[in-house]
């Protein structure tokens, strides 16, 4: 069969195709019809030669094999060090099989490669750093998932995902109807508590433009009056964008690039059209990696940097904090145990190591550091999109091992994780382990220790 319905090489550029797989409960018609998805060879070997560049060529050939990479690998390490999972094969035996040679590439390859690329691998990035080569798989694996993409080869839920990007330019159906409605509800229901916060809407020249995840109106409102409360103690001049509010990108993790560069450009729209100092974006890694690391790019910008300078979330907490437009009431200092989680995706593709460590010498007594932390930390095992993979979960339960392990060698029972993926993995490891931690966000913890100025407090 050369395409299904549902399973195809179509991009999702219609509500109605975007309902019919959304109908498709589980992806059940989708995986069946994947199982009798032709290749196209000539558009696969056009693609190859268009694409496959002089970095990426050489990466496969100068491997040594020497096997420097597994042992950085999580799901090597939790899947008791099988020799498949080992970085370097599971990209030779998918990507470097597909170079050599793509006119053999059939149904069951195709989807041994799509397996391998999301089902083994989350673009974490840390085995390029213990590659002696400096042979970045990640980024390899995001060039075979565009491959595999553009051929039909990829989950239901980033076909979903991708279309969503493409219609409504949020990774959910949430239009800007609903955001700006979400942000009124949230401005009214914080109003009694802060009298005269608002959540300002469009404001040209704010200093700081405010940009989420879609998951906060849709399903996490209260992120978003957290985050307002923050801007409104600290005294911030600060906006959202009525369109361009969205900053995370399931089309990276689908490998549609066409669709990264409409998501990405609706954002720098907003920064064009309101004209901030500085963008902040919420505590969201892959949001922050895909609009301010990758995004310049994917945009044909060619100083590579945003429109405005942009900031991760955990940068304006350290910022206030050091600044004093934050104070943290001593007593109210968190006293137990804490652990914090480094979000791959700022800490080894933007370099910030110290940041959080900063945050945690104000509101935490007893901080204790995973083994190893910072741009050694491991993934929180959720990354790359497997959060969300049905097909995929019994590996990604298996890979959060590692990362329990690491939370328990700590004896925390609280873990701090700046970032929606890693909230949303560990979250599910305690559903699954039951090692009896909690998690959270840093909004709320600040809220709770935070001096609120006079003038600002409600009446008794």
């Amino acid at each position: 069969m050369p395409e299904g319905t549902l399973c195809n090489r179509k991009m999702v550029n219609e509500k109605e195709f975007l309902s019919a797989l959304l109908a498709d409960k589980q992806g059940k018609q989708y995986y069946a019809e994947l199982n009798e998805l032709d290749v196209d060879h000539k558009k696969l070997v056009d693609t190859l030669s268009k694409t496959l560049k002089s970095r990426t060529k050489t990466w496969l050939e100068i491997c040594a094999h020497c096997g420097m990479c597994a042992d950085s690998c999580f799901f090597y390490l939790a899947n008791k060090k099988d020799p498949e999972q080992v970085p370097s094969y599971k990209i030779q035996s998918t990507l470097g099989r597909l170079v050599k040679a793509p006119h053999k590439a059939d149904n069951a390859f195709m989807q041994y490669c799509m397996d391998t690329a999301w089902g083994k691998c989350t673009c974490c990035n840390r085995c390029g750093s213990y590659c002696p080569f400096g042979i970045d798989m990640g980024v390899m694996f995001s060039y075979l998932r565009g491959l595999l993409f553009s051929q039909g080869f990829v989950p239901w839920e980033l076909k979903i995902g991708s279309g969503m990007h493409r219609i409504y330019q949020a990774q959910m159906d949430v239009t800007s109807e609903d955001w700006v409605e979400t942000c009124e509800w949230m401005a009214e229901e914080s109003e009694e508590e802060y009298p005269g916060l608002e959540i300002p809407i469009d404001k040209e020249g704010a200093d700081i433009m405010y940009t989420v995840n879609a998951r906060e109106p849709k399903h996490y409102p209260q992120d978003i009056a957290e985050a307002a409360m923050l801007f409104h103690i600290a005294g911030e001049n600060w906006t959202v964008p009525s369109r361009g509010w969205e900053e995370t990108s399931l089309a990276m993790f689908a490998g549609d690039w066409e669709a990264c560069k409409m998501q990405v450009e609706s954002v720098y729209a907003a920064m064009d059209r309101l004209k901030p100092k500085r963008m902040v974006v919420t505590e969201c890694g892959h949001a922050y990696r895909a609009t301010v690391i990758e995004g310049p790019y994917w945009a044909g910008l060619a100083s590579g940097k945003t429109p405005v300078e942009s900031l991760h979330y955990v940068e304006w907490v350290a910022e206030a904090l050091r600044t004093g437009k934050l104070k943290i009431d001593p007593a109210k200092k968190i006293k137990e145990p804490v652990t914090y989680q480094d979000s791959c995706n700022y800490i080894r593709n933007a370099g910030l190591r110290d940041i959080p460590r900063e945050i945690m010498s104000y509101i935490a007594e007893d901080f204790r550091e995973m083994k190893p932390c910072k741009e050694h930390n491991f993934c929180c095992g959720g990354g790359g999109g497997m959060n969300g993979l049905g097909r995929y979960r019994e590996q990604r339960n298996i890979g959060l091992k590692v990362k329990r392990d690491q939370i328990l060698a700590t004896g925390a029972k609280l873990v701090i994780s700046p970032c929606h993926n890693c909230w949303d993995a560990i979250r599910d490891m305690e559903e699954v382990y039951r090692i009896g931690i909690r998690w959270s966000f840093l909004k709320p913890l600040l809220l709770d220790m935070v001096i609120v100025p006079e003038h600002l407090r409600a009446e008794e």
